[in-house]
Order: structure tokens, then sequence, then C-alpha cells
């Protein structure tokens, strides 16, 4: 690592903080439509926001919690270098799937992997979006889109010679997988929630 410590650890920190704010708990408790996580998956992200119907609420919580990714990395980017966006991108990416005000339950980080990607190589992040919209079209399953797409993201980045990158993806990959595996469960038992389903 090049960069000191204190800057490392201050770029975590300050990535960890924004991942961690759970838009989509935010928003539907300030549209008057509760507790998010009491309704499909319990889950904050925008698909199972997009259970309680207001499609409007599902999309600003996939923007949000992507721009919050986006802005933690070029930050940091632009006040330590590529290592402290680096950094600051899985602190970003943890606090999204691990938040502190949440007990540490939050969401699976799709959104936020893709706002990671945006502001690390903007190529890889259309790639990702294609194959999650092309899975998701095909199959109407989100995380049988989000898993093949993650997958999938550091075998791009090694092709466009970003290996550093390519590494950090593979660990978010995995978080993300981990945090899918009872999505992966149902998917294999033919169980899972299709887009647009509720409950």
């Amino acid at each position: 690592m090049t960069i000191p410590y204190t800057s490392a650890l201050l770029a975590l920190v300050v990535g960890y903080l924004l991942g961690s704010i759970p838009f989509g708990l935010v928003l539907t408790r300030m549209a008057g439509l509760g507790d998010v996580r009491k309704i499909g998956s319990g889950n904050i992200g925008a698909t199972n926001v997009l259970r309680t119907g207001n499609k409007w609420l599902a999309a600003a919580t996939l923007l949000l919690d992507a721009f919050k990714g986006t802005i933690a990395v070029l930050v940091a980017q632009w006040i330590g270098g590529t290592e402290a966006a680096l950094i600051s991108g899985l602190g970003a990416f943890v606090g999204h799937c691990y938040p502190i005000w949440l007990q540490f339950k939050g969401g699976k980080g799709v959104a936020t992997f893709l706002g990671i990607l945006v502001a690390i190589a903007w190529q890889a992040a259309i790639a990702f979006a294609a194959i999650w919209l092309l899975l998701a079209f095909v199959s109407r399953y989100s995380s049988m889109a989000a898993l093949v797409a993650t997958a999938l993201t550091p075998l791009v980045l090694l092709y466009l010679a970003m290996p550093r990158a390519a590494l950090l993806f593979a660990v978010l990959a995995a978080i993300s997988w981990y945090k899918h595996r009872a999505n992966i469960s149902r998917l294999l038992t033919g169980t899972e929630s299709r887009i647009g389903a509720k409950g």
C-alpha cells in the first residue's frame, strides 16, 4: 500500500458511513409506507421497495444506493488517489450490506456495487448493466441477474487491465453472493420471487 495507513483508514470509514445510509428504509418511511423490512424479503434494497407497489420509490432507492457508492469513490479519489478510491469503495459496499444504524442488517449491495463500478470503470459498469438487464428480462429473477453480473465483473476488469479493481470486485462479489444465499436456495428449489411480484 502506497498511501498512509491513516489515509486508508479515513477512506474506509468515510466510505462505510456513506454506504450505510439506508435509503430504501428512509424513503418508504417518508412516503408513509412503513418499514420496508417487514414486507417481501425484508431487504432494504430497491427490489424489495418495488414490492410496496411504488415504482418511483424503488427507482429512487436504486439511484441513491448507487449514487452513495459513486460519491464515496470519487471523493476518496480526489483526496487520496486510486488506492484511496478502491478502499472507500470497499467501505461503501460493506456499509450498505452491514450498516451500523440497522444492527448490521443491510441490503445485498447490487446497486451500490454498480455505483462503485461507475466511478472506477464506466466500461465495466455498462457491461454489468447490460448483463443484468438481459438476464432480468429473460428470467424475471433479479437475484439471478445480480449473481451472474457480479460474478462476471472481475473478469471484465481483468480484460480492461485493471487487476487491483478486479480484486476489489471479486471481494465485493463474494460478499454479495453470501448476502444472496437465501435467494440462491430459493432459485435452486424454484421458489424465488420474480420481478414485480408482491409478498
